[in-house]
């Protein structure tokens, strides 16, 4: 098919969208930016119950477009939130590529999401393109634990599958992504002048200093990974510690390795504790929470959207690589709870940093591929 994406009006939303304030837990307004712009475009849109679950200002964006074929609809996701310092953002352009000016992030992860996905609907109802029954949700905090997705309303959506626009390559599709296990992990011990009696003092620095050096930590092999990434206690330099507290996590591909790897720093901080314990004393103690944080993605390579993403790409003379990434995003929650989302990248790069940026042109190659993804469909062009 002929592709109409108008590059200009595709920059000139993602400027404004970037520009609209919305850090974790105060995405209403930009949601009300989002809500006005698809109902211009015909969709039914709607809100669910998210906003009181996440402790935020806003809930999930659900909006439906009915489309002109009859196939099975498919989704398409960004999330509305960023990280910090996203408030105040001033876009920059110059020579095809936006960044902040510096002072802030840019908000390209995720409203380059946002503008490719509007884009690709706009294109379809000033054409009068054929197009499948369309479900667009625009989550809530992700970037703090994705937490829009695990309170999204299902009962909301029709959609088995779909895309979730929340990567860097413009060449490749995640298709296998980890689970994560949250574990906090708090020693106990008693305090004492650390001049005038230490040794009536249990020091929980040195209990949990222990407990770390039995651990290995960082890249456990290829398929998993470790790191203890908060440790906070103590009061003074002349207390000996009666509290500690540390977070971390493990991830792993392999379910069978996470729980062995979580195990493992259950074991060695109890080891440590109990090494330390003198006669009957209760002290040093070790209390240990494990929540799983996120599922593990792992699409098969002949399920639906992997074919009809590459069906799109290559109508389009490209070839999309399937990725496997160590992070997670929307797409493991969703994965966990039924729902099968590719994720396609958008070219943002320096994600979370204040030298994020990303180029137009990455931006319209996204939305060809995905306008390209629902004209392939409405064809009926792969087996669901």
């Amino acid at each position: 098919m002929v592709q109409m994406i108008n590059t200009q009006r595709l920059g000139d939303r993602f400027k404004m969208l970037a520009q609209i304030d919305s850090e974790s837990r105060n995405e209403a307004v930009i949601s009300k930016v989002l809500e006005k712009l698809l109902l211009g475009l015909g969709a039914n849109v709607c809100f669910d119950d998210a906003r009181d679950k996440v402790g935020g200002d806003c809930s999930n964006l659900v909006a439906k477009f009915k489309g002109t074929m009859d196939v099975p609809p498919l989704f398409l996701s960004g999330h509305m939130d960023t990280v910090l310092p996203g408030n105040g953002v001033k876009v920059q352009f110059e020579n095809g590529i936006f960044t902040s000016d510096g002072t802030t992030i840019l908000g390209g992860d995720n409203k380059s999401a946002l503008a490719i996905i509007l884009e690709v609907m706009e294109v379809i109802k000033e054409n009068n393109l054929p197009c499948p029954p369309v479900e667009i949700v625009f989550t809530v905090c992700e970037e703090i634990g994705l937490l829009g997705a695990k309170h999204l309303d299902l009962s909301l959506m029709d959609a088995k599958f779909g895309y979730i626009l929340d990567s860097t390559d413009t060449e490749g599709i995640v298709i296998k992504a980890p689970s994560a296990n949250k574990i906090n992990i708090k020693v106990h011990g008693r305090a004492a002048h650390a001049g005038a009696a230490p040794e009536n003092g249990i020091s929980t620095i040195y209990a949990a200093a222990m407990g770390i050096s039995s651990l290995k930590l960082g890249r456990i092999d290829e398929v998993t990974t470790c790191n203890l990434g908060v440790v906070s206690g103590g009061m003074a330099s002349n207390i000996v510690p009666d509290f500690v507290e540390i977070l971390g996590e493990a991830r792993s591909h392999d379910l069978e390795k996470l729980k062995q790897v979580t195990n493992n720093i259950i074991s060695g901080f109890e080891t440590a504790v109990a090494k330390l314990r003198i006669g009957g004393e209760e002290l040093p103690r070790v209390e240990i929470d494990v929540e799983q944080d996120f599922p593990n993605t792992n699409i098969p390579e002949d399920h639906p959207v992997i074919f009809l993403a590459r069906k799109a790409a290559d109508n389009l003379g490209r070839e999309l690589e399937s990725k496997t990434i160590g992070g997670g995003a929307d797409a493991n929650i969703l994965f966990g709870r039924g729902l099968v989302a590719g994720v396609l990248g958008t070219g943002m790069t320096d994600v979370h940093t204040l030298k994020e940026s990303i180029s137009l042109a990455d931006m319209e190659k996204t939305a060809r591929l995905v306008l390209e993804i629902l004209n392939v469909h409405a064809a009926g062009d792969t087996a669901i």
